[in-house]
């Protein structure tokens, strides 16, 4: 599990420990210098550029630099701003040098240090091209990206790798694309309990079988979808609740005939009144913006749901078939869909759906590159495994038919969305090697995704 931490907790956790002269500027700097040193072909002799502004970002970089300088490096300072005088001044004592851009040309490393945690907004100058460096290292957060938030700004840099000191910030674990692989250094902060965190593995999580006698009581899950001009919504939402290890999927709706020829395993009627009992309903995908009566019945029952698709534009335009439940509710928009409940999602994705959640009593997983999961209260999950592979014609559908069945499975909300998410990733990247893909082998392979999370994790 990683854990991330707001710009203001890291500072309230800094405070006591700057007052108490603890060596935070040191410890960070020399992980940061050794993470450098540990990826680049060769120490002695490689031509390392440091991009340095004002505060500790740049004076991390700078003593990062000075370490590097003593081992061999040919290490070259570009000044933005004024950086602070006695990192610099150990830098210089070091063999460090102050040059230019021009440095940059044939520089087997980059370190970004010209915007710290605490920046905000667009850069105010524009980052040089590093696109030929081989390794670009962000100090502490990548320039031009909101460690709070994850806001990217034009012109932000793309990192390789970001050194993040003391913990994670929710930023990073949103804006992935220019964080590159995340490295969390201890230095030692005493911190509060973590806003934002991000699963590694599910194993833990994962229903266990060892104590199922029947379909029963592994777990039953009814899905309401698809329709006759959508009748692979059906088949992909049913699909994937069987894959995804439910005991029996109950399937009620106007595709009924297609999927008793494509899943015999699953139990079909084309009437909501006589599907019979489950543990968890899915409903919504394919199954036409007219159909109300269908989610009012599903969402009157007193067993978690899964509202996906189509449902979401009914809810969004009744919402008292929402705040009227008592039961879970997992929404499942994404960016657009978010839109129809009244704003759009904006440049803080996890305070977005914070808000939906709390405004109608339900859970949110907001789906994207970074997947949000969120409750009323508590922790948000980022998901990590997500990639634009999944950015295909019904995956969305294979996703909700997966979270229902974990639902069925005895999973709360908030665990089944998040571990749903992690495998769907999974499953994407396992479907094809991760080269390109389609819903339907992400179905096929989200068994492989869930054996791939009992062995690894």
């Amino acid at each position: 599990m990683i854990r991330a931490h707001t710009v203001a907790q890291v500072r309230a956790a800094e405070e006591p420990l700057l007052k108490a002269g603890a060596p935070l500027m040191a410890r960070a700097s020399t992980a940061l210098a050794v993470e450098v040193a540990r990826r680049l072909p060769f120490l002695y002799g490689a031509r390392v550029v440091l991009l340095v502004g004002t505060g500790n970002n740049g004076a991390d970089a700078l003593w990062a630099g000075a370490w590097l300088a003593r081992r061999g490096a040919s290490v070259v300072a570009v000044l933005a701003a004024a950086p602070v005088q006695d990192a610099l001044e150990g830098f210089l004592r070091a063999g460090g040098r102050v040059g230019t851009e021009d440095a940059l040309d044939g520089a087997e490393a980059v370190l970004d240090g010209l915007v710290g945690i605490g920046g905000r907004g667009p850069l105010r100058s524009p980052v040089p091209p590093l696109t030929a460096v081989p390794l670009v290292v962000a100090v502490d957060v990548p320039s031009g990206v909101d460690a709070d938030t994850g806001q990217v700004h034009d012109g932000a840099v793309r990192a390789d790798v970001t050194v993040t000191f003391g913990t994670a910030k929710p930023g990073l674990l949103i804006a992935r694309d220019h964080v590159g692989e995340l490295v969390v250094v201890d230095i030692g902060l005493d911190l509060s309990e973590a806003p934002v965190e991000a699963l590694t593995g599910v194993r833990a999580w994962l229903p266990s079988d060892a104590r199922v006698s029947d379909k029963y009581t592994r777990g039953v899950v009814g899905v309401a979808a698809g329709s006759t001009s959508y009748s692979g919504a059906a088949l992909l939402c049913v699909g994937a609740a069987i894959r995804a290890g439910a005991g029996m999927v109950r399937y009620a709706g106007t595709a009924a005939e297609r999927v008793r020829d494509h899943w015999p395993e699953a139990v079909v009627t084309d009437d909501l009144e006589s599907a019979g009992r489950v543990q968890a309903w899915v409903v919504g995908p394919g199954i036409g913006t007219d159909s109300v009566g269908a989610v009012e019945h599903v969402l009157a029952q007193d067993v978690p749901v899964v509202v996906d698709a189509d449902a979401l534009t009914i809810c969004a335009e009744h919402q008292r078939l929402l705040r009227d439940r008592s039961a879970a509710t997992l929404l499942t928009p994404h960016d657009r869909e978010y839109e129809r409940f009244g704003q759009p999602v904006g440049p803080d994705r996890i305070g977005a759906a914070r808000r939906l959640a709390e405004d109608l009593g339900v859970h949110v997983l907001l789906k994207g590159d970074a997947t949000v999961v969120v409750g009323p209260t508590g922790p948000a999950r980022v998901n990590t495994t997500g990639s634009p592979l999944l950015a295909t014609a019904g995956t969305g559908d294979v996703l909700a038919g997966g979270i229902g069945a974990l639902l069925a499975r005895g999973l709360d909300v908030f665990d089944a969305a998040s571990v749903g998410a992690f495998l769907h990733g999974r499953a994407a990247a396992l479907s094809t090697g991760g080269v390109t893909t389609s819903a339907g082998l992400v179905l096929e392979a989200w068994p492989a995704a869930v054996r791939e999370a009992l062995l690894r994790d």
